[in-house]
C-alpha cells in the first residue's frame, strides 16, 4: 500500500479511494472564467483540479480562485521558483513540479520549505517528452527505466532537505511505456501514484488509450489518483475518469449499463433502445446494473447478475430481475415499466 498525502481535505493514497483530477484550460488570471470553470468540473465529479501558473500574474490569482470553489487547488509549475512561492503563499493545497528544473539548490530549499511550513504536497512530473538528455542517452530513448530513475532524481533533491510529502506522476504518451513505468514504480517505492497516459488525443482513440492504460493499472491495483486527458472539454475527462473506475469495480456511485451486442436472433431495435435507457439514466445515483439485452432467450440467464433488466422480443419484451421475470410488456412499454421498476428500488 501507498503511503497517504493529503492535497488539501483529500486524502490521496493509503488506501483512500482513487480520486479524479482535471486541469483548467482558461487563463488562470481569469478568475471569474477558471472559477466558472472549476465549479462544471466539480458538479461533473472532479475532485482535485490543477491550474497553469506560467507568470506572476497567473500567481497571483490563486488565492482569489482558492476563496471561490470547494476542491483542493493544484498549481502547475515549470522553472520559475519564485511563481511556486508564490502560489504556495496565495493558498494552493498542491504544487507540481520537477525539483531539478527549477535551478540552484537553494531554490529548491525554498519551495520545499514553504511546501512543508503549509503541509502542502509536491507531485513530482516526470513525462516522457521532456525527460533529462543525459538519461535519454543512457537508456537510448525513452523507456520505463528512464522515467523512473528521473522520478527518483527529484525526489532525492527533495529529500535532501528533509521533505517527503510527495507524490509522482511518469506519464508517456505510449500506453505500455506509461504502464510499465508505473509499475516499476510501484515495486519500487511506496509513494502514491498519479496515473495517467498523456497526449492520448481526441476523441474515441484518446478514450481507448485512456481506459486501456488507466483501467489496466487501476485493475492491477496501481493508481490513487488519476486524469484522463483528452484533448477536448474537461469535464470530457472527468466523465472518462469516473467511467473508467465505474469499469473497473472501483466507483460504485451511480447505474452500471450493460447490453449485448446484438445478434442474428435479435428482434428490437436493440441499439436505439440501449441508448434511450442510458440518456433516462442519467442523474441516478443508485448504485445498481443494468441490462438491456437484446433477446428473451438468452439475454435474462447471460444478465442474472443485473439488479434490474429488460429482453426484447418479437412484438413483446420481457422485464427481469437477477434473471427472474418480472413480467411481459410490449415493446413500446419497455423502458418506461424499466424505469417505474428502478424507481422502486
Amino acid at each position: 500500500m501507498t503511503k497517504q498525502i493529503m492535497v488539501g481535505n483529500v486524502p490521496v493514497g493509503g488506501g483512500a479511494p482513487v480520486t479524479i483530477q482535471s486541469m483548467c484550460n482558461t487563463p488562470t488570471e481569469d478568475v471569474s472564467a477558471t472559477v466558472a470553470q472549476i465549479k462544471r468540473l466539480e458538479a461533473a465529479g472532479c475532485q482535485i483540479i490543477r491550474v497553469a501558473v506560467p507568470d506572476m500574474a497567473a500567481a497571483r490569482a490563486v488565492g482569489k480562485i482558492r476563496e471561490q470553489i470547494a476542491i483542493p487547488l493544484v498549481v502547475d509549475i515549470h522553472f520559475d521558483y519564485r511563481l511556486a512561492l508564490e502560489a504556495i503563499a496565495a493558498g494552493a493545497d498542491k504544487v507540481r513540479i520537477n525539483p531539478g528544473n527549477i535551478g540552484a539548490p537553494e531554490r529548491v530549499k525554498a519551495v520545499a520549505n514553504a511546501c512543508a511550513a503549509k503541509n502542502i504536497p509536491i507531485r513530482i512530473g516526470v513525462n516522457g517528452g521532456s525527460l533529462e538528455k543525459e538519461l535519454l542517452a543512457k537508456y537510448g530513448g525513452v523507456c520505463p527505466e528512464a522515467l523512473v530513475e528521473s522520478a527518483f532524481g527529484h525526489i532525492q533533491l527533495l529529500n535532501r532537505y528533509d521533505f517527503d510529502d510527495i507524490c509522482v506522476s511518469l506519464k508517456s504518451s505510449d500506453v505500455r511505456t506509461c504502464m510499465a513505468a508505473y509499475r516499476l514504480m510501484s515495486e519500487r517505492s511506496n509513494y502514491p501514484l498519479h496515473i495517467g497516459v498523456t497526449e492520448t488525443g481526441t476523441g474515441s482513440m484518446g478514450l481507448i488509450k485512456s481506459a486501456a492504460g488507466i483501467g489496466g493499472m487501476l485493475a492491477f491495483g496501481i493508481g490513487d489518483t488519476l486524469r484522463v486527458s483528452l484533448t477536448a472539454d474537461p469535464v470530457e475527462e472527468v466523465i472518462a475518469g469516473r467511467n473508467i473506475l465505474r469499469a473497473v469495480g472501483l466507483r460504485k456511485d451511480g447505474p452500471n449499463l450493460i447490453s449485448c451486442p446484438t445478434c442474428g436472433r435479435t428482434k428490437i431495435d436493440l441499439i436505439r433502445l440501449a441508448h434511450e435507457v442510458e440518456e433516462r439514466l442519467q442523474g441516478c445515483t443508485k448504485p445498481i446494473t443494468v441490462a438491456v439485452m437484446g433477446c428473451v432467450v438468452n439475454g435474462p440467464g447471460e444478465a442474472s447478475a443485473a439488479d434490474v433488466g429488460i429482453a426484447g422480443g418479437d412484438g413483446m419484451g420481457m422485464l427481469f430481475r437477477h434473471g427472474k421475470t418480472v413480467k411481459k410488456v410490449p415493446q413500446e412499454q419497455l423502458v418506461d415499466e424499466l424505469m417505474k421498476l428502478i424507481e422502486a428500488l
